[in-house]
């Protein structure tokens, strides 16, 4: 089992036993997907000059370039064999720099008669999920999912979708370069193959994990709950895998534009002024991985006496009624 604490990636056996470790990340290191497959572990990756950004490197004691760089860390599963292991070395981790998020996250836009940073929100990258083709049951590919972390600011109008990017991970794999922290490369695609919108309303930094879940076919999204009095604000939403993305009309810099959108499972509680649909779940932000056969590992977050950060995995189950999202296991 694999678990990112921000700076470092962290493999242990599922008896809680210390197997090794990647270290030296000067960035946030977050949400993780997993191929067993090919052994390999993605990660949403991001060096930014936010609040978060700054915060990272002043309990490192750290500095990186000062540079925007947002990429997706692919890490070799089966040459981690011991802790310490330095984030630096090609064999270990190389990386995938987006492009699309740069651009968004860097942009300047127009609500009303002011100038907004952050286009639709984007405060970077988290959540993201090794999947099929949303919508096309014929296609066997896997592709990779990204979402945007989408600042929960309650006064624009333009961070009530949640955004994913998807991507090949054949052209991921051809673009990957050594991470030189000190001199970041921009070697990635230059588009995803597909951006889609999924309204789910306000939340605090978008989507903190993503995960497909064979079983059912769908989506599962944890998020930290918005706060806009308008939206039901859950903390779970689950994206219908079935259904093709649609076409819908948002606003940006004052403009009416055409976007590709996603719908949510019709499951669960229903927001009665939005009809956003979605749970209550206390937990499943800090991890949620779905095992396929119906059910979840699921993170319980806390901290430590000394101020650390830790989790306990707990197994569950898919129930996905309008009373419990999931049932815990004995």
């Amino acid at each position: 089992i694999y678990f990112s604490f921000t700076d470092k990636l962290v493999k242990m056996d599922l008896s809680g036993n210390l197997v090794g470790s990647v270290t030296g990340l000067v960035g946030h290191l977050g949400d993780l997907a997993f191929d067993p497959e090919t052994n390999t572990i993605y990660g949403s990756l991001e060096y930014k000059d936010d609040a978060v950004g700054k915060g990272i490197s002043k309990i490192l004691g750290l500095k990186n370039s000062n540079d925007i760089n947002f990429y997706i860390a692919v890490f070799d599963g089966s040459r981690i064999i011991r802790p310490g292991m330095d984030a630096g070395d090609a064999d270990v981790l190389k990386t995938v720099y987006l492009k699309e998020v740069v651009d968004d996250y860097k942009a300047e836009i127009r609500e009303g008669d002011s100038i907004v940073a952050h286009r639709f929100g984007c405060s970077g990258i988290d959540g993201i999920a090794l999947g099929p083709s949303i919508g096309d049951k014929k296609e066997h590919v896997k592709y990779l999912y990204v979402a945007y972390g989408i600042y929960g600011n309650t006064t624009r109008k333009d961070n009530d979708h949640q955004v994913i990017l998807k991507y090949s991970i054949t052209n991921l794999s051809k673009t990957g370069q050594k991470l030189i922290q000190e001199n970041p490369h921009h070697s990635g695609p230059e588009k995803p193959l597909a951006k889609y919108f999924v309204k789910t309303g306000n939340t605090n930094y978008g989507i903190q994990n993503l995960a497909y879940d064979s079983h059912t076919g769908n989506f599962f999204a944890a998020v930290y709950k918005g706060s806009k009095s308008q939206f039901p604000n859950y903390s779970l939403f689950v994206i219908d895998g079935h259904k093709k993305p649609g076409n819908v009309e948002i606003t940006s810099d004052n403009k009416i534009i055409k976007v590709k959108s996603l719908s949510l499972l019709q499951a669960g509680l229903r927001g009665p002024e939005t009809g956003i649909r979605g749970w209550n779940f206390e937990w499943g932000s800090t991890g949620l991985c779905s095992l396929g056969d119906g059910f979840f590992y699921i993170s319980h977050h806390e901290k430590t006496n000394d101020g650390q950060q830790a989790t306990t995995v707990y197994k569950y189950k898919w129930i996905g009624d309008a009373d419990r999202a999931f049932v815990l296991e004995d």
